[in-house]
């Protein structure tokens, strides 16, 4: 870690600059020699390079996303390609070429601040030595080492012999008490930040290989702090566990103002947005309205988060525009949506289609059905008065026509069998009986 330290020692300089106009400020509110002076130091020497790095940020946010967006196109290269691994990564660079995607701009904000993080590891190693370093001097060098966090001294690490501990004029225990909370506290927050951006800024309909990547260094990341942390002065412990304060902060206002379209958090903050414009009958700020204008161009292509907005504001009466307004429509009852599905007819039973079922069903009586006899006695003296066709001989004695079973009185009469046809029978030949 020392060699690492001074391979940045060219921007020590700046850094204790830095910290030492910060510890002016607040020496003069706490007094120059106590901890809260040099620990608020580091925070705002944390603070101000975060705000640097904010551009830097919303760089790895739409790094982020269009890599959870291509994570289906590189997967079908990948498989395409297995056996050519130089043409794999052609494609792969063209496909980041088109989509305007920088793989390293995720890991932008981390490497912007490792110089400065190293620089200040050097500058506490000083302190902790005895030695001064950049604008450092020693009057300054003699304040630091009396400075305390809690008991804890600002150079002072979980690893120091009781010797050294007792040089800065502090105990062992207290030492790593402070120490030992620090790494915890820091190992947290930084699995908190993972997890809620994993659980409600990600796109669930959409499996990729990087979900799986980014679940697996919410847990090894965390391990890899509490690992390093013990190696840390309690100096560094604070700068680190600052920005990882600042970056869940951070990554809470995105997930809130900004979500990832398909993710939960969208789902949430579009519930929001819909409350706002039922409440008011309008989209009251220019970026809501650039919100719900994006949504509506979409048109087809809106996740269900989008559809279910869209859908939910026609239920209120409400229709939106191109230009992210909202006007009056006419709402929709419950449970329909402007892409209702066409009715198919209902299919008639086969006994139905066999007996005409495209003909209008005769209409109901007073709760009974009409009785049978006259419509059989019709079309029987139908059947008699008919010409013969050509499929009967007219030679043959009455006696071989086949003879038609007796009708049945009673109530209700003989019903039709299922199947046979209404109207003029067309007689049957004679031979078939």
């Amino acid at each position: 870690m020392d060699t690492i330290a001074s391979f940045f020692s060219f921007i020590t300089t700046p850094v204790s600059w830095v910290i030492v106009q910060f510890h002016t400020v607040y020496g003069a509110i706490f007094g120059p020699d106590t901890g809260w002076a040099w620990g608020l130091s580091i925070v705002s020497l944390v603070v101000l390079i975060r705000i640097c790095l904010i551009p830097l940020f919303v760089k790895q946010i739409k790094s982020t996303r269009n890599m959870q967006v291509l994570q289906p196109k590189m997967k079908a290269i990948q498989e395409r390609y297995k056996n050519d691994k130089q043409r794999q990564s052609e494609e792969m660079m063209k496909l980041y070429k088109e989509t305007g995607t920088n793989p390293l701009s995720s890991c932008l904000p981390i490497l912007a601040q490792s110089p400065f993080f190293f620089a200040l590891y050097h500058v506490l190693s000083s302190i902790a030595s005895g030695k001064t370093i950049g604008v450092i001097n020693q009057s300054l060098l003699d304040s630091a080492r009396q400075a305390h966090i809690f008991g804890a001294p600002l150079a002072a690490k979980f690893t120091d012999s009781a010797d050294k501990v007792a040089s800065l004029d502090a105990t062992q225990i207290s030492v790593r008490v402070v120490t030992a909370i620090m790494i915890v506290l820091m190992s947290a927050s930084q699995f908190y930040t993972q997890r809620q951006l994993m659980t409600k800024n990600v796109d669930l309909t959409v499996k990729t290989p990087y979900m799986q990547q980014q679940k697996m260094l919410m847990y090894i990341f965390p391990v890899i702090f509490m690992v390093m942390g013990i190696n840390f002065p309690v100096g560094v412990l604070v700068y680190w566990l600052t920005t990882n304060v600042w970056t869940m902060g951070q990554q809470m206002y995105v997930i809130n103002q900004n979500p990832t379209p398909g993710s939960k958090a969208q789902d949430q903050y579009l519930q929001r947005l819909l409350k706002g414009i039922t409440t008011h009958n309008e989209v009251r700020s220019k970026r809501r309205r650039n919100i719900v204008s994006a949504i509506v161009a979409k048109g087809p292509d809106r996740n269900d988060n989008e559809r279910k907005f869209i859908n939910s504001l026609s239920k209120s009466g409400l229709v939106a525009q191109a230009d992210g307004t909202v006007i009056k429509g006419e709402a929709l009852p419950e449970g329909e949506s402007h892409a209702t599905k066409r009715q198919q007819p209902k299919r008639q039973p086969k006994s139905k289609r066999h007996t005409g079922g495209g003909q209008q069903p005769a209409s109901k009586t007073s709760g009974t059905k009409p009785s049978t006899d006259a419509a059989d006695a019709d079309a029987a003296d139908a059947a008699d008065a008919a010409p013969k066709t050509s499929l009967q001989k007219n030679d043959e004695p009455k006696d071989s026509q086949p003879k038609q079973p007796p009708r049945k009185n009673g109530s209700g009469g003989a019903r039709a069998k299922a199947g046979a046809r209404k109207g003029q029978q067309r007689p049957k030949h004679p031979t078939k009986k």
